[in-house]
């Protein structure tokens, strides 16, 4: 089989992510990540955007030791080897953000799942926003916004209202966490080749961070997020559990 003593096995710190690390291990060795063909990563949602974000080349194989497991398969010990050569692949670009601080140091980060703008104060943030070097939005009066990739659009996005996007829709979901101003304004869908600015109004009184995948910048004073072509992500699902299809599930829920 191509997979055969070329499995790379991962694990979250979680006990049951462990114990499973262990048996799989014992069962069907560990090949060194540098010589392997794929990794087989063993935790919930989070555990797995940790392992993509490692950018080691590699398709990934998630198994659910975690909670939700939205990106993960099934957890199972017998026939891996198998379920790996039978496999359907997903390819997927992240977000990359680009923020300036108050201090007006630039930050950079990649989000597979979305990019956040968060207020980070009792008061409301004042967002402007612009698409492609055009204002769309002179004012959001909210608790913050989300631009959210396919893949990531049954998480956070999903918990503030945003739509279901498609795997290769070639789309991203703009979504408004509790807007204010204008009155529960809807959000919106984006081309995939969109570059989205974030202005910070009234900064200082009103302090906003900005997270990509959980990694956190604050205060921002702007913020820039578009599709990082040049990174691709590859992940493994079992036959009729690829990403297309459980986006498809999660509409019909």
């Amino acid at each position: 089989m191509r997979f055969r003593n070329k499995i790379h096995f991962t694990a979250s710190r979680g006990e049951v992510a462990q114990t499973a690390l262990k048996a799989l291990t014992a069962h069907y060795g560990q090949c060194a990540v540098t010589q392997a063909e794929v990794l087989v990563a063993l935790g919930g949602d989070g555990f797995m955007l940790q392992t993509l974000h490692e950018g080691l080349d590699l398709p990934v194989y998630g198994m659910n030791r975690g909670t939700v497991g939205f990106l993960m398969n099934k957890y199972g010990f017998e026939d891996l080897e198998a379920r790996l050569e039978a496999a359907e692949e997903a390819v997927i670009h992240p977000l990359s953000m680009t923020a300036q601080t108050a201090d007006g140091e630039i930050h950079k980060a990649l989000a597979i799942n979305e990019v956040s703008l968060l207020r980070a104060g009792p008061q409301a943030a004042k967002l402007r926003i612009s698409v492609n070097g055009r204002e769309r939005m002179s004012e959001l009066i909210c608790d913050g916004a989300i631009l959210s990739t396919p893949a990531g659009s049954t998480a956070y996005n999903y918990s503030a209202h945003g739509p279901i996007l498609p795997i290769g829709a070639g789309v991203l979901a703009l979504t408004g966490i509790a807007s204010f101003r204008p009155r529960r304004w809807r959000g919106a869908i984006l081309p995939d080749q969109a570059k989205v600015r974030f202005e910070v109004l009234e900064p200082m009184k009103r302090p906003v961070m900005a997270d990509a995948d959980s990694r956190s910048v604050h205060p921002v004073k702007w913020v820039e997020i578009e599709l990082e072509r040049r990174i691709s992500h590859r992940i493994l699902f079992d036959p009729g559990h690829g990403l297309e299809e459980r986006l498809m599930n999660e509409q019909f829920a």
